[in-house]
């Protein structure tokens, strides 16, 4: 006996079974929608709706993201690059690093010393790993103070 085919989902049930895995932005969200055929217009009306009920939110998004992200050993650059690349406006960015407001020397530190274990042979090899933490978005002075602090305490230890 064949099965009758399913119930086409309504656009909110969509929206909210995307929602329901992880917090997305509206961006994102939207992009998501659109790429499962919903007309752009529907879209922006069902995330506004979600939005307006609290259902959607692109600061705890937002918050979410830099949490993540600073687990991952990221910079507050990088973080911010990613975050208005997902549509996030610039205040929202900046409240959700400053809610979280790590230390970022700590965070950069933690990282450069899982990644680099033993001492860089010469400055080639100190200026590559200097170039790592900024790619990972750590400003410049804090990314060599980071690696010459991890140098000399390898140093002071042999």
């Amino acid at each position: 006996m064949a099965r009758p085919p399913p119930k086409p989902m309504s656009t909110r049930d969509r929206a909210l079974g995307l929602l329901s895995r992880r917090e997305q932005s509206q961006r994102e969200l939207k992009r998501k929608l659109v790429h499962k055929g919903v007309a752009k217009e529907e879209a922006d009306l069902t995330i506004e709706s979600l939005a307006g009920a609290h259902l959607q939110s692109n600061d705890r998004f937002a918050g979410m993201m830099v949490r993540r992200r600073i687990a991952d050993g990221f910079g507050p650059m990088r973080i911010s690059a990613e975050l208005a690349s997902h549509g996030i406006a610039r205040d929202v960015i900046r409240s959700a690093l400053e809610e979280e407001s790590p230390d970022w020397a700590t965070v950069a530190d933690e990282h450069y010393r899982r990644k680099f274990r033993n001492i860089a042979q010469d400055s080639k090899e100190r200026i590559k790993r200097v170039s790592w933490l900024a790619q990972r978005g750590f400003p410049i002075d804090i990314a060599k103070r980071v690696a010459a602090t991890a140098e000399a305490e390898e140093q002071a230890q042999d």
